[in-house]
């Protein structure tokens, strides 16, 4: 793997003199999440506010772990560039891509980084739609949300991509454009996003089972989620075949073993 590196001029022009690589990798800002070789923090430049996930290598011992149980060891913040990019040219909006750097043949010292503009005044469905079971929303708002949901799930799915986490709160909507009455979802948290030339049956139910989980429970009706089921497929639930159904009951078995491993999870007192 060869080095990367893009930084615009206009914030290279910010950074101290000397290595930009190493400028990107040694900013500072507020912590949104720091773990064992990697950090997500939010920082100023030039009263700009932006996201800036920096990797600092993961190590032999988390890649063999991870290759060990058939997963795909995510060594960098290349996997973030190359979904935001594909996003884009699919008309997927998220977090606009502004700056990206590798550094390293090393996969287990591999050194990288995403900058990526503030999305500003969103929030996600999980919050928005935390309240539904005990307050219903306006019946109009939540079914045009399921639609517009089902359309970002199906283009991503259609296109090759899957989000690995995809629960509702790594969709976020726009609040000044919904104070005009207009619903726009942002697809966030981009880290562990496969891109492929087409994607997997299995992925695909693993991505539609945490949607369909991360939604038990916030009060949605049978009815909404046959709703979901035909803006997704884009056919009427009579017109699925044998096939199909026995894929949507793939994602609902798996959707319940996530709920029954979360609740024990909270029962165990684990912290999520």
């Amino acid at each position: 793997m060869s080095d990367s590196l893009y930084i615009p001029q206009p914030i290279a022009s910010l950074l101290p003199k000397g290595d930009v690589f190493d400028a990107m990798m040694s900013l500072e800002g507020v912590a949104y999440r720091d773990v064992k070789g990697r950090k997500t923090m939010q920082v100023t430049l030039d009263h700009q506010t932006y996201f800036i996930k920096q990797h600092f290598g993961v190590g032999w011992a988390e890649i063999i772990k991870n290759l060990l149980s058939f997963k795909k060891p995510i060594v960098s913040a290349r996997t973030e560039w190359k979904a935001i990019q594909k996003l884009d040219a699919i008309g997927i909006a998220t977090t606009p891509l502004v700056a990206y750097g590798e550094r390293g043949l090393n996969p287990a010292k591999r050194k990288s980084f995403v900058l990526t503009k503030d999305l500003g005044d969103i929030t996600s469905l999980e919050t928005l739609c935390a309240q539904w079971a005990e307050k219903a929303p306006n019946i109009d708002f939540k079914r045009k949300l399921i639609l517009k949901t089902a359309q970002l799930a199906s283009t991503l799915h259609g296109n090759g991509m899957n989000h690995r986490d995809f629960y509702i709160c790594h969709v976020c909507i726009d609040n000044q454009k919904l104070s005009k009455g207009e619903i726009f979802l942002y697809l966030i948290d981009l880290h562990r996003v496969g891109i492929h030339h087409k994607i997997l049956a299995n992925d695909q139910m693993k991505d539609l089972a945490g949607l369909y989980f991360s939604a038990m429970h916030i009060g949605l009706s049978q009815r909404d989620f046959y709703r979901f089921l035909k803006a997704y497929t884009g056919q009427r639930l009579s017109a699925l075949s044998k096939g199909n159904w026995a894929f949507w009951q793939q994602v609902h078995k798996r959707a319940l073993r996530l709920d029954a491993k979360f609740k024990a999870k909270v029962a165990a007192g684990v912290k999520l």
